[in-house]
């Protein structure tokens, strides 16, 4: 019995020290720093510095199209920045959108702070906004938000929290934060107590329980038009995720758009079909809607 009772202790107390550093190593994202600029792709912007939470600061583009009172503001995925949303930023801009471009913290140019997750993207496209409000209202007088991943989660989070955001478009969302970590756990060949242990503490860290921030959740409290917009080759996050998200909406105007052909990562794919972002943003924004091809994409 005591050789048991010690064993047990032991298994304890070896996942009272691992599991926090194992869940705050994997919370360390990625840092990938600009190397570019939108003037290698010919357009106008300012550098920007937007003040966060907890006294940090976000770098960020604003790229300002001639008369435009709508401006999308755009959040890259985990390990992403700015600079990887760029090629979505000709056409829109060319339709008739300001396009403000930032990093979340820990990212890009960014400052860092700890951990990043979900909620905190989200916290960073909050302020973002904010800012974009107080310093140029009368370009923002309507504003949509784009995500990508992660950042399409944060959107969805925060467009169910901020009436400021009239519509929302989500590229590649995952459906429920809890089956990807899940997921992440079994692929450590985790025994089943300490991996429930792991997720719980996961959500202490973060200070949200996963359904909470879920996006097939959070779409129930949106009441602006959403977009969500998928690849059917995505091998990250299936485009059966985006299909249950759909399925969860209550807003009258949720459409999914599903890319033949498109990776997880595949911008340059949903590039080829922004022709759809455009009327959905140009119908819901006010802004004028574009011409191009949106050929080879399927649209529920």
């Amino acid at each position: 019995m005591s050789v048991t009772v010690t064993t047990v202790g032991l298994v304890i107390l070896l996942a009272t020290a691992v599991i926090p550093a194992g869940v705050h190593l994997g919370f360390r994202a990625p840092r990938r720093r600009e190397t570019g600029s939108p003037g290698d792709a010919g357009l106008a912007f300012e550098v920007v510095r937007i003040p966060t939470v907890r006294e940090r600061h976000l770098f960020g583009w604003l790229l300002p199209a001639p008369g435009a009172t709508c401006t999308l503001v755009v959040l890259h995925g985990w390990g992403g920045n700015a600079e990887l949303m760029l090629p979505l930023a000709v056409p829109l801009q060319a339709a008739g959108f300001n396009l403000l471009l930032f990093d979340a913290r820990n990212h890009g140019r960014s400052d860092a702070d700890g951990f990043s997750s979900l909620p905190r993207f989200a916290e960073d496209l909050g302020m973002a906004i904010v800012w974009l409000k107080r310093h140029h209202p009368g370009r923002a007088a309507r504003v949509a938000v784009l995500g990508h991943s992660v950042g399409a989660g944060a959107a969805l989070f925060e467009a169910a929290r901020n009436p400021d955001i009239m519509a929302v478009i989500s590229l590649a969302a995952f459906a429920d934060p809890a089956q990807v970590t899940a997921e992440a756990l079994r692929q450590l060949h985790l025994p089943r107590p300490i991996a429930r242990v792991a997720s719980r503490y996961v959500e202490w860290v973060i200070g949200h329980r996963f359904q909470t921030i879920a996006p097939l959740n959070s779409v129930r409290r949106i009441a602006c038009p959403i977009l969500l917009v998928h690849g059917q080759e995505d091998q990250t996050v299936p485009v059966a995720d985006a299909r249950r998200i759909l399925a969860n909406c209550r807003t009258p105007d949720a459409r999914l758009l599903e890319i033949e052909g498109a990776g997880h990562d595949s911008v340059d794919e949903i590039e080829r079909h922004v022709g759809a972002l455009v009327e959905f943003l140009g119908e819901h924004c006010g802004a004028r809607s574009g011409g191009v091809s949106n050929q080879h994409a399927k649209c529920a």
